[in-house]
């Protein structure tokens, strides 16, 4: 008896192990796939998404990828400048040490060509950078930058999610059981295999469908060894006929997510205006703190010499002791601010490389050229001005007491951006992308309304459901006959479900709340139009005067200039004290840096207008295309 129970019981465990052999292959051929191969297609689907939501926001063909090489530039200094690292982290997720059961070995292959690779970091030489070096550089090197793609990205998937709602659903399992029965005075040993499979769908109008196949295999060990098939089939439908019915309803968290992808995309274009224009500021104004470095260092050199020069006259009996000492004050506030520009201009150089994603300490200066071309213009101004001054010194003097006609200012040499505000703020309106959005989620809100206002109606639902066939789900069915599958001796009925709308306060409060949210809505929508005809004012306004600006600090540097050579002169001559030209010095010195500052304020600020007025186009490299003035002007007539 007990060799006979042992026989059966391997019997037993050798078929159940096959049994769940062959399920397990059976679950593996349905095309179960590797974390490597999930990532992959969530990867496929979410570019197919985005390339079909790029030309619908934004009116071109394109896409957003979150992919991005381990060798950005950020880590090429990091290796090649032998910089401070805290550990692999520093480099890239790739340097990871991979922790035990990692499910993704491919994940992040430092493959990928890098876009950056323009850059080439000169051995034991400072890497010099151009501004669009920098605006490359910032979109591909950038946290910032990163995050917000990968936001769209996420936005994406999550539309995938909702559409997965709305598609075909098939399940399947397979189960092999074996069983050991000892009670009473026979021991009973047996084995079910069994295998479903299932699909659903559920339909835009709130219905859903669903049908399964069951298959069952009840296998006895001992005894007559008697087996039975078991095969059985149902079928379920639900259909909504009052609450919740209606394609409106039933997918309206489809469209929002459809919407969401809209969304992100248009935050992403506002932000990389938003990005180089900040990195177009931050560029030139670390040039302008550059620009300062030199101004001071010259100035310095001048007092340096003024101090010298207040020595020999006062040995010579030509000076007063007083003013030596006021001419070397001069020399120790010079070096000051010598040092403090220095200092300031490093300073703003690290933030900058930390703003377009790179090490404040890695070795990298900014080419000064851009700022040279920036302020060429102001050359030509300085010869118009200086034509004139040599006009007006041929006339005669007016006389103190000649009336006085204050000029304002006009718009006759006016730059091609200073555009009518009205007409600016028309184009904002328009165009503005983040404004289009909240214009965009009253719709939402008011959708949001509509949704909350059906669940307050009764509920009123039709169900069907079908049964046929039958199983053999225990070792106890295996003396039964093989089930068949036969549609006349299945099982039918239908259900049709009302629930009356006695109770829905939570329901009333969300509609009310959805109320109070459409009108923050119009609210955001009236609060952010004030604010982009107020940021277009202000825009305009230091556009206007900044250009005022460069007028007067152009004459300023001429007048100062002048001024410091006729003083020295007046010195030499005993006719000057030295505190006049010290203070001559230093009036060049605020002059010039003036000039440079009124020159980089006009170009940021032409920049930050045309953000403003949405018409700044920023591509995949982070690199900008400037609108045409002249087409907006002559629209504008």
């Amino acid at each position: 008896m007990r060799l006979k129970l042992k026989t059966s019981l391997f019997k037993g465990l050798a078929q159940g192990f096959l049994g769940v052999t062959v399920c397990a292959v059976v679950v593996w051929a349905g095309g179960c796939m590797n974390p490597t191969e999930h990532r992959q297609k969530a990867d496929r689907t979410a570019q197919d998404i985005l390339a079909e939501k790029h030309l619908e926001a934004l009116g071109r063909e394109g896409t957003v990828t979150i992919e991005r090489p381990s060798t950005i530039l950020r880590r090429r200094l990091l290796e090649e400048q032998d910089l401070v690292v805290s550990g692999p982290a520093s480099l890239g997720s790739d340097r990871l040490e991979r922790i035990d059961h990692w499910p993704d070995d491919e994940y992040l292959s430092s493959d990928m060509e890098s876009a950056d690779a323009f850059v080439q970091i000169p051995a034991g030489q400072t890497l010099k950078l151009t501004m669009l070096d920098a605006l490359q550089i910032g979109a591909r090197n950038s946290s910032q930058y990163q995050d917000q793609k990968e936001n769209v990205f996420g936005e994406a998937l999550s539309l995938d999610l909702e559409r997965n709602d709305f598609r075909t659903i098939f399940q399947g399992q397979a189960r092999s059981m074996m069983s050991i029965n000892t009670t009473g005075d026979q021991t009973v040993i047996g084995t079910v295999q069994s295998g479903t499979l299932s699909a659903s769908q559920r339909f835009y109008n709130g219905a859903e469908v669903g049908a399964g196949l069951a298959v069952d295999l009840a296998n006895l060990l001992t005894g007559g060894m008697a087996s039975s098939l078991g095969l059985a089939g149902d079928a379920t439908v639900s259909i909504p006929l009052l609450r919740g019915s209606g394609r409106h309803i039933v997918t309206e968290s489809l469209t929002q997510a459809e919407r969401n992808v809209i969304y992100a995309m248009w935050d992403f274009e506002q932000f990389k205006k938003e990005f180089a224009v900040r990195v177009a500021d931050n560029y030139l104004n670390v040039l302008q703190r550059l620009d300062a470095v030199d101004n001071s260092r010259e100035n310095y050199r001048s007092v340096i010499a003024s101090a010298r020069r207040s020595r020999r006259l006062a040995d010579a009996g030509r000076l007063k002791e007083i003013d030596v000492d006021q001419a070397t004050q001069s020399e120790l506030r010079a070096r000051q601010g010598w040092i403090s520009a220095m200092e300031s201009y490093q300073n703003s150089l690290n933030s900058f490389k930390s703003l377009i994603g790179l090490p404040p300490d890695a070795d990298i200066e900014l080419d000064a050229e851009d700022l040279t071309e920036l302020v060429a213009p102001t050359l030509a101004l300085r010869e118009d001005f200086l034509a004139e001054e040599q006009s007006q010194s041929l006339q005669p003097a007016l006389p103190a007491n000649a009336p006085i006609e204050l000029d304002a200012p006009s718009l006759d040499d006016a730059g091609p951006w200073e555009l009518d505000e009205v007409f600016a703020s028309q184009l904002a309106l328009a165009n503005r992308l983040d404004f289009r959005k909240l214009v965009e989620q009253v719709y939402d809100a008011q959708r949001r309304v509509v949704v909350a206002a059906d669940r307050l109606g009764a509920e009123l639902t039709l169900g069907g459901s079908a049964a046929f066939g039958s199983s053999r789900g225990s070792v106890g069915s295996a003396a039964s006959d093989d089930a068949q599958l036969r549609l006349d001796q299945g099982a039918y009925s239908g259900i049709l479900t009302l629930n009356l709308p006695f109770e829905r306060t939570s329901e009333r409060v969300a509609y009310r709340n959805s109320l109070i949210n459409l009108e923050r809505a119009v609210r955001s929508v009236q609060s952010q139009e004030d604010s982009i005809k107020l940021s277009i004012s202000n825009t305009l306004s230091t556009l206007r005067q900044a250009r005022e600006n460069l007028y007067i600090q152009t004459q300023a540097v001429i007048i100062a200039e002048k001024r410091v050579r006729s003083v020295t002169l007046f010195l030499e001559a005993g006719r000057a004290a030295m505190r006049d030209l010290l203070e001559a010095q230093d009036d060049l010195l605020s002059a010039q840096n003036g000039l440079t500052s009124a020159a980089v304020g006009y170009r940021v600020a032409e920049l930050e207008l045309q953000q403003n007025l949405g018409l700044l186009e920023v591509d995949e490299r982070g690199l900008w295309q400037e609108a045409l003035p002249e087409e907006l002007i002559y629209a504008q007539k």
